[in-house]
């Protein structure tokens, strides 16, 4: 029988949502400049398409619980940057989508996630930045139970 030691070093778990944590708090530290989290930005652009969303087509694009979903939109909504609307036409589920003042937001926010951006390639390398983002990505959808 084989065994692997466990230590932090070949814990692919471990490495993934230290660096996770990381560079999330690189994002938050600028973004909290705009008062807002990552979560909340990353909700403002997924809605700036243009489109609106169902709660359950914003959790899938986030993959996020609807629990954790709600939490982070709460104050979206109470600051009037994301509005929902019941639309009869889509099966009578509430829709969500960006406001004139989201725009306006996510805009100004735009600003700090680039400083953020900018701050990790600088740090971390371009290609670097760019293979681990693809790399990641690959990981989410190879590696999915869905």
């Amino acid at each position: 029988m084989h065994m692997h030691s466990q230590t932090p070093e070949n814990d692919d778990c471990f490495a993934v949502r230290q660096a996770a944590r990381h560079i999330s708090q690189l994002y938050d530290r600028r973004l909290s400049q705009v008062g807002m989290t990552t979560t909340q930005f990353s909700i403002l652009s997924a809605l700036g398409s243009g489109s609106s969303l169902t709660m359950n087509e914003l959790a899938q694009a986030m993959m996020m619980d609807r629990t954790t979903l709600v939490r982070a939109l709460r104050p979206l909504l109470q600051n009037g940057f994301v509005a929902s609307k019941p639309d009869q036409w889509v099966n009578r589920r509430l829709q969500l989508a960006l406001t004139g003042s989201g725009r306006v937001k996510l805009d100004e926010a735009m600003v700090h996630w680039r400083a953020a951006q900018d701050e990790f390639e600088r740090k971390f390398g371009p290609e670097q930045a760019a293979f681990l983002r693809r790399e990641l990505f690959r990981v989410t959808r190879d590696v999915s139970n869905t």
